[in-house]
């Protein structure tokens, strides 16, 4: 007996076959396959509702934090207010103030949100072991991501909604007349923002500092961009460094499509720099993007 039990007993007999019972027992030991149709739809909805869950939670999380709700919602909409009451009436080209300054408040506000915003967040939260113990958990990080990028479009989709009723209300700023073009360019927009946002986070080596890299990149950006002011009044080498930023042609896709009535498929080229953008930083967060903390 003792040899018997001290002995490696192997899971299959001397004929290659298992021993008696044991498939019996792995067939009761697992749940009943479900038909494949059936199967594949009880997942995708399991997923959706696990998306959904996590998307109620990153928007919790973005109106209950006080100071990134000021500076990511609010401070595009302020700025509006005031330079609106500033300048709203006077002419910009052809323009009147107001229109040309909601345009570029739009895209100031894509920055500013699906930029600034998601790269100071991700890092803090990198920095902090959120990530890490998010990565550690069954939640599946693509479905963590896509919630807090569909967070972030929600938030500058409202921010967005905001401003242009603004402009209408206190400013007489002409409802868009091309609604799904608008919506497309701030779909395009968040999209590649969001991904440079993601690819920015790499360079960011703390969460301390996190604010300050962000803020020194996006701010010259949106003012050299022309969101507030028109960059034909920029001298030569300023003009030269607002024509490579994507900033400024989403800027100017916005303008047309707001301003000039342009559908997007119009203007091409602007389409294709902000894609081309969004490109290098999805390819960027893929291969840089951490989920642990940097050390040094």
């Amino acid at each position: 007996m003792g040899a018997i039990a001290g002995r490696r007993v192997d899971s299959t007999s001397r004929y290659g076959r298992p021993p008696a019972g044991l498939g019996s027992c792995r067939e009761r030991c697992q749940p009943l396959a479900e038909p494949g149709s059936a199967g594949r739809e009880r997942e995708a909805a399991g997923g959706v509702s696990l998306f959904l869950h996590e998307l109620r939670g990153e928007q919790r999380l973005f109106w209950r934090n006080r100071e990134a709700a000021f500076f990511t919602f609010m401070l595009p909409v302020i700025f509006f207010l005031i330079f609106g009451a500033i300048y709203g009436t006077d002419r910009i080209g052809i323009y009147r103030g107001a229109d040309f300054l909601e345009a570029g408040m739009i895209g100031y506000g894509v920055a500013a949100t699906a930029f600034a915003g998601l790269a100071i967040t991700m890092v803090i939260r990198r920095e902090s072991g959120v990530l890490k113990r998010i990565r550690a958990t069954p939640l599946p990080p693509t479905t963590y991501i896509a919630s807090v990028l569909a967070s972030t479009l929600v938030v500058f989709a409202l921010q967005t909604a905001v401003l242009v009723v603004l402009g209408r209300v206190l400013y007489s700023v002409p409802f868009p007349a091309r609604w799904l073009s608008l919506v497309l360019t701030c779909l395009l927009g968040a999209a590649a923002f969001a991904a440079l946002g993601l690819a920015l986070t790499a360079a960011v080596r703390s969460a301390e500092g996190s604010s300050a890299v962000v803020n020194a990149i996006y701010l010259p950006m949106a003012i050299i961009s022309g969101t507030f002011f028109s960059p034909h009044s920029y001298p030569p080498f300023l003009r030269a460094v607002a024509d490579v930023l994507p900033l400024t042609y989403f800027t100017r896709l916005t303008r047309d499509v707001l301003l000039n009535g342009k559908q997007i498929w119009d203007e091409p080229y602007s389409v294709a720099v902000i894609a081309g953008w969004g490109l290098v930083g999805l390819l960027a967060a893929l291969r840089w993007f951490r989920w642990e903390p940097r050390e040094g």
